[in-house]
């Protein structure tokens, strides 16, 4: 499986896994990687994070809840999942652009209550919005499916955004397509919900 071009979705915000960045805004870079994320990341990732969240909720969520998504809430719930992994199977990864990082990705066994063995999750995938149309999205992905198929993997999932043709548009050509199931995802202390669909795709044998 290989992907497109830059999109974000976001899942499920636990993962694990392991030179610190911030986010670049907009400059390509020909020393653009992706890699295990690190501890001194977490500032960084926590900043992409939040940028992300704003850029896709931000017509639905509350003031008061938008006042609270900032980076270091966000860096702080990486740093526990980091330190206190769920599983063996979580892991983050974080897109570079040089040194700074631009976007992460995020990736477990999926916890679907119609989930079966094999099954791996697309927990986070996002690039900074001022850091798209540049291949991070891609390169990410690409690693993320590569990290399933590490653990043994045989399909992956994706919760994406129902309304978010772009997003649905980038992960369809990776070969990830709907599988008929879809959820209410609570997003707001008030109750608010926004509609997402899941997306499935096998995976070939490493």
């Amino acid at each position: 499986m290989s992907a497109p071009d830059d999109h974000s979705t976001h899942g499920h915000d636990h993962t694990h896994g392991p030179d610190s960045g911030h986010a670049s805004h907009g400059q390509p870079s020909a020393d653009a990687s992706v890699r295990p994320a690190r501890l001194n990341d977490l500032a960084a990732v926590g900043q992409v994070q939040a940028a992300l969240w704003r850029s896709s909720y931000g017509s639905v969520l509350s003031a008061e809840v938008l006042d609270r998504l900032d980076a270091a809430a966000f860096a702080r719930v990486w740093r526990e999942s980091l330190t206190s992994a769920p599983s063996e199977r979580h892991q983050l990864l974080v897109a570079r652009a040089g040194a700074q990082v631009v976007g992460l990705a995020a990736v477990g066994p999926s916890e679907d209550r119609d989930s079966e063995d094999g099954a791996g999750e697309l927990l986070v995938l996002g690039v900074h919005p001022e850091a798209r149309r540049q291949g991070h999205g891609s390169r990410l992905l690409n690693a993320a499916i590569a990290a399933l198929q590490d653990t043994g993997a045989v399909r992956v999932r994706a919760w994406v955004l129902a309304d978010h043709d772009d997003t649905r548009a980038f992960l369809a050509a990776a070969g990830l397509e709907p599988d008929g199931a879809h959820r209410a995802r609570v997003v707001d202390s008030d109750g608010r919900t926004v509609r997402e669909l899941r997306l499935t795709a096998e995976l070939p044998g490493r």
